[in-house]
């Protein structure tokens, strides 16, 4: 008999492509949704989470913009009284390091009676390359208000890895994967590692938090993320993060994968080319 596909919550985002890509790739049926999809996904919209969930075994979810932000921790709770109602058995929740708000929404699901798992990622190495810091490398500066503080970057393939992994073995339900990349590093490090690799000069500028608050506003990024920004680079980002975890190892029986060698796959990539953007 065919199982009912697995629902992947943020069909476009880093992580949920790649875990939808995998598990295709295994030959589990999926459905992927977003506020585009039929039938569609919206967060701030709970008349579309319903039709989304129905016939569905299992969910791989990630909450936007993010777990930290206001509100988040009544969404999630509603969501998973919806899930519970419609038949949903297993949540896997992309989850963030060191977030209090982020820390509430798991112990929701954790008490919900349904089979969970959490996936607690560090920084995502793929900031560097399809986020928010990507530009600040095509023209070979990044600015960030971070300093010295040392974070343990993770690459989003591992995080894919870990959640399919998650979803598609019975052995790891109701578990917490602490995952990190293998080395801690601060952003400046990082820029050197990229810079290196690449041949050419990056340089790395610390700025105030009020500064680069005023640049996001000034290139009309949304509000939330202004907030969710300044909140993990004043709150979230003191070092309470640094310390290497080995969630990665334990959930696959391999190391995570290291700065480096995410570092050489996105070279290859073509992410970084600037000949490629200068002629787009």
């Amino acid at each position: 008999m065919k199982q009912p596909p697995i629902l992947i919550i943020g069909k476009n985002g880093k992580t949920a492509s790649r875990v939808d890509r995998r598990l295709r790739a295994l030959g589990h049926a999926t459905r992927p949704v977003s506020r585009s999809t039929r039938p569609a996904f919206d967060w701030n919209d709970p008349a579309t989470w319903r039709p989304a969930i129905e016939h569905t075994r299992a969910a791989y979810v990630t909450y936007q913009p993010d777990l930290a932000v206001p509100g988040a921790e009544a969404t999630i709770k509603a969501f998973v009284q919806v899930a519970t109602e419609a038949g949903l058995r297993h949540i896997v929740l992309l989850s963030g390091r060191g977030e209090q708000g982020a820390e509430r929404a798991e112990a929701i699901l954790r008490t919900s009676g349904l089979a969970w798992n959490i996936i607690r990622a560090s920084w995502f190495c793929q900031n560097f390359s399809e986020s928010f810091m990507l530009d600040g490398i095509l023209d070979g500066e990044l600015v960030l208000p971070a300093g010295d503080t040392l974070e343990p970057f993770i690459d989003a393939d591992d995080i894919a890895d870990v959640a399919v992994a998650a979803l598609t073995e019975p052995r790891h339900r109701n578990k917490l994967f602490e995952i990190t990349g293998p080395r801690a590093l601060t952003f400046a490090q990082c820029i050197q590692e990229i810079s290196q690799a690449l041949g050419r000069r990056i340089e790395y500028t610390q700025v105030p938090i009020d500064t680069y608050i005023e640049a996001l506003q000034a290139r009309g990024v949304p509000g939330d993320m202004q907030w969710l920004l300044r909140e993990l680079f004043t709150v979230v980002f003191d070092g309470r993060n640094s310390k290497v975890m080995p969630g990665v190892e334990q959930a696959l029986g391999r190391p995570a994968t290291d700065f480096r060698n995410y570092v050489s796959k996105t070279i290859a990539s073509g992410a970084w080319d600037t000949v490629r953007r200068e002629s787009a």
